[in-house]
């Protein structure tokens, strides 16, 4: 499997609240860091930041970039169930077809229609 294809499962994964596959593409050293959490371990991933998917009411993968040696950039905006939308970027890391790294970039709040995509009214 790609290591685009191993981030589109855990993705897929993660929004429907498939723990066992989850689990599967999740090395058993895998490092997750976002600005709320500094390097935790599987573990603590599943139990602390994978249950959080119901609070998404809109998930749409925007980009999946190779960036060599294992690397992908996965760009994503979300829309919460309270109605505000935002844009992350994550760099996750593919080792035989295992995630062994996670790094969450957050982005900021994302305004509906064209113009958050970059495109010029």
């Amino acid at each position: 499997m790609s290591e685009i294809a191993v981030v589109r499962a855990m993705f897929d994964a993660f929004l429907t609240h498939d723990r066992a596959g989850a689990e599967r593409l999740l090395g058993e050293d895998f490092v997750f860091t976002s600005p709320q959490d500094d390097h935790i371990g599987k573990a603590a991933f599943l139990a602390r930041c994978f249950p959080t998917a119901d609070r998404f009411a809109v998930y749409e993968i925007l980009q999946l970039q190779p960036a060599g040696d294992g690397g992908v950039f996965a760009f994503y905006e979300y829309e919460l169930t309270t109605g505000a939308r935002y844009r992350n970027v994550e760099f996750i890391t593919v080792r035989g077809a295992m995630i062994v790294e996670t790094q969450v970039f957050f982005g900021g709040s994302a305004r509906s229609g064209t113009e958050h995509r970059g495109v010029a009214s």
